[in-house]
This record gives structure tokens, C-alpha cells and sequence, in this order.
């Protein structure tokens, strides 16, 4: 998609020889455009639902709260949280899962951690290779990869080797991933602030527990509480994650002008759905024509997302 509205960007721009965007500013202005768009999911979603309560929404295609759910649903991930320090978590950020988020939705926390090691196997696909999985580990439970964060389900069991729905060991014999392996019952970790954390952890009758535990948000990372919540991938969470930020690359020039070339390791699509084209088209235009000083550009931009959203 983000070839497509490039061209159309520039085929509104070259009509009347307004000016050339560099594929450098072009990036700058879609990672911008998306974003704004991003974020406005959030603001729109409020508003249909608040018509819903009104009955004043419509239904079935024109259901405009499941279409903008879908949109943001994209974004939905669930990950486990990096341990910070004993009873302290990362949150999801580009050094700990690869990504940045904006919302935390849900926090959860395994509550019994079954066995804990280093994978002994070699890469094949599926496979967590230990010992003494006998008696302790069950089909159902879940491991997770300390190093990637990720978890899959058990579904085979042997003494030495455990079958994983899903292969969260890709490269173990280069970093012998470590594992943690819970059993899969979890409860959802109620968020509370800093201010009050304190208080209800003195409490003898709302001290949180393992059935109910609560966490408080600080600059990079949660506190859980009760403090046994504590071991390596315990913790994790669906989360809204940021965009990923969107690159047109090229590899050659034609006539002086970037070729397209999807096959560069940087390259980027946009992760809006494909109704969303017009929309980036209209805002990129406007940082355009805010660049190029081009107050055509941005009236007509503007006007666009006027007739855009009266629809």
C-alpha cells in the first residue's frame, strides 16, 4: 500500500508542479500520518460507542464500533514481560519485546511455576529438550522462551523432551534459551497507583494475593504484588502496541528517480487496514504541502478530510 499512496502524493503534487518530496521526508511524513491516524482509532471508538448507549448507531455494515475495534485489534499482542529485578517486570518496549506499546490492556501472572532450565536440544522445530519432565509437567501447561518472550502450549510430554504447539526455540543451540514452564491457570493483575500501592499491601483485609495481585505502572517496568509473583515469564499481558514505522525503499534510480524496491531488508508497509489509504494520502499531503509552503496543498488536504469525515 505505501507505494500506492506515494504515487498518489506525488500525483497530486506534480499536477501543478508544486514540489518534489525526498523519499527520506516521504518516510517521515507517512510514519507521522499513521500515527495521527493510529491514535485517532482510540478518540473514534469512544465516540461509537457512546452512540451505541445513545441508540443512535447502525448496525450490521454499518456497525461503525466493530469496524474500528477490528482496526485496533491489528495492534493486539500478548507477550511476557521481561523480569526487571526480583518482583519487577519490564514493559514491553523495543529493547525487551521489539515493540513499543500504547496501551496495556490486560495484565496476567501465572500462578505456579513448574520447572525451570536451559534448553538442551538442538533446533528442532517444536521441541523444548530437558530432563525430569515426567511427573511434573502435563499437556496444557505452558512454556515460555526467556530470551524471545514467547509461550506456546505443551502437548506431548516425555521424560526428556516436551512437543510445543508452536516453535518458540527457533535457535537454541546458539544461545540455550532458558525456559520457565507454568502451569495454565493465571489471573488478571489489577493495576493501582503508586499512592495507593503502598496502603494496600499494609492492608490485612486488601493485601493482594495470588488469586487477586495488583501492580503499580513506574517509568520502564511494573511492581507485582504480592512479591512471590516473581519468577522469570510469570508475567505477561495483551497489550496495543504502536505501529511499526512504515519505509518506502528503493535500490536504483531511473532517470534520476528512486525505483521502488519492496525486497530491501528495511522495507516497511503501512499496518493501517487498505480503507485507510485515503486518509494517509490526505495527511501526507498536508505535511507536504506544510514543507514545500504550499498553501494550496494543505487547503486542499484539509478540505479532503473535511468531505472525509462528514461521511
Amino acid at each position: 500500500m505505501i507505494n500506492s499512496v506515494r504515487n498518489t502524493v506525488f500525483s497530486v503534487l506534480n499536477k501543478n508542479n508544486y514540489g518534489y518530496i525526498s523519499p527520506q521526508d516521504f518516510n517521515l511524513f507517512a510514519k507521522q500520518a499513521q500515527l495521527e491516524i493510529f491514535e485517532n482509532y482510540f478518540s473514534n471508538y469512544n465516540t461509537a460507542i457512546n452512540k451505541e448507549n445513545a441508540r443512535v448507531s447502525g448496525t450490521e455494515y454499518a456497525n461503525n464500533t466493530k469496524s474500528i475495534e477490528e482496526s485496533i485489534d491489528v495492534f493486539s499482542t500478548i507477550r511476557n514481560f521481561d523480569r526487571k529485578a526480583y518482583n519487577r517486570y519490564f514493559t514491553p518496549s523495543q529493547a525487551t519485546t521489539g515493540d513499543d506499546y500504547y496501551l496495556l490492556n490486560k495484565v496476567l501472572a501465572y500462578t505456579t511455576l513448574l520447572k525451570a532450565g536451559t534448553n538442551q536440544g538442538t533446533s528442532s522445530p517444536n521441541l523444548l529438550v530437558d530432563s525430569g519432565f515426567n511427573g511434573i509437567v502435563s499437556v496444557g501447561d505452558i512454556a515460555v522462551n526467556l530470551v524471545t518472550l514467547e509461550q506456546s502450549i505443551v502437548v506431548a510430554v516425555s521424560n526428556t523432551t516436551l512437543n510445543l504447539e508452536d516453535n518458540i526455540f527457533p535457535q537454541v543451540i546458539a544461545n540455550n534459551d532458558g525456559y520457565s514452564i507454568f502451569k495454565p491457570e493465571n489471573y488478571e493483575v489489577e493495576k493501582v497507583t503508586n499512592s495507593k500501592i503502598s496502603m494496600l499491601a499494609n492492608s490485612l483485609l486488601t493485601a493482594p494475593t495470588k488469586t487477586f495481585p495488583a501492580y503499580s505502572l513506574n517509568n520502564d517496568s511494573i511492581t507485582v504484588l504480592p512479591n512471590t509473583i516473581n519468577n522469570p515469564g510469570q508475567v505477561f499481558s495483551q497489550y496495543i502496541r504502536y505501529p511499526k514505522d512504515p519505509k518506502w525503499t528503493y535500490s536504483t534510480l531511473s532517470s534520476g528517480e528512486p525505483v521502488f524496491d519492496q525486497s530491501q531488508s528495511d522495507y516497511q508497509d503501512f499496518e493501517l487496514p487498505v480503507e485507510d489509504e485515503v486518509n494517509l494520502v490526505t495527511k501526507i499531503l498536508q505535511y507536504s504541502g506544510m514543507q514545500i509552503r504550499e498553501a494550496q496543498v494543505v487547503q486542499f488536504a484539509n478540505l479532503e478530510e473535511q468531505k472525509d469525515n462528514q461521511q
